[in-house]
This record gives C-alpha cells, sequence and structure tokens, in this order.
C-alpha cells in the first residue's frame, strides 16, 4: 500500500504514537463542512458534523464513520488509544462518560494525524 510523504512531526505523532501541544493543532478551532481523513492513507475518518468543542486543545469528535478508526488499550493501561483502521495510523485517545455531547464520547485526535475535505 502506498502511504502520503510524512513530516518529521507528522510522523513523530502518527507512527511513534506521539502527541500534538494542545491549542496548536490546525483543526482545534475549525469548523467547515466536510470530512477529516487520516493524513497517512487518506481513509475517511470522521465528518464535520461530529465535531464538537470540548475546551481540552486537540480536535474532538463524537462519533466516527463506521469501521474507519479502532480502539486498542494504551501502552499505559489506563486509556484506549484510536488508530486509523487502514494504516494503523495513531489518531489520539478516546474517553467516555463526559458528558460533552448525548454521544457521551470523545476522540481526541491530533490535527496532524488529519487532513480535511470539502
Amino acid at each position: 500500500m502506498d502511504f502520503n510523504k510524512l513530516t518529521d512531526e507528522e510522523k513523530r505523532v502518527i507512527e511513534n504514537k506521539g502527541t500534538e501541544r494542545p491549542f496548536s493543532g490546525e483543526y482545534n478551532d475549525f469548523y467547515e463542512e466536510g470530512t477529516f481523513i487520516c493524513k497517512k492513507c487518506n481513509t475517511p475518518l470522521y465528518t464535520s458534523k461530529s465535531k464538537f468543542s470540548s475546551g481540552c486543545g486537540w480536535p474532538s469528535f463524537d462519533d466516527n464513520l463506521e469501521d474507519a478508526v479502532k480502539r486498542v488499550p494504551n501502552a499505559d493501561g489506563r486509556r484506549i488509544e484510536i488508530v486509523c483502521s487502514n494504516c494503523g495510523g495513531h489518531l489520539g485517545h478516546v474517553f467516555q462518560g463526559e458528558g460533552f455531547t448525548s454521544k457521551n464520547t470523545r476522540h481526541c485526535v491530533n490535527s496532524v494525524s488529519l487532513s480535511f475535505k470539502k
């Protein structure tokens, strides 16, 4: 499978499970209509309809597109990591029970792991 060429920072986050600084990502306060796709493989992950403001410093979504995101236990044993189901690229973490939306789910995603299509 061919993947997009990644910058060193994108590799640090997507391939090495890093985290971008809070409030620094291009999609944190971004609310255009469209689809957020995986930066590494272009798989559609989230629609703008599922994005909401959580105030956490990273883009937040309460739902992913069907079968687009895989949940795996984080190495620290306390959190659940989310990765692209197609390429395994690190997206961020998912949290439940915070009450931000009626779905009670927050996908906390690194902007650097995403691209956007209108």
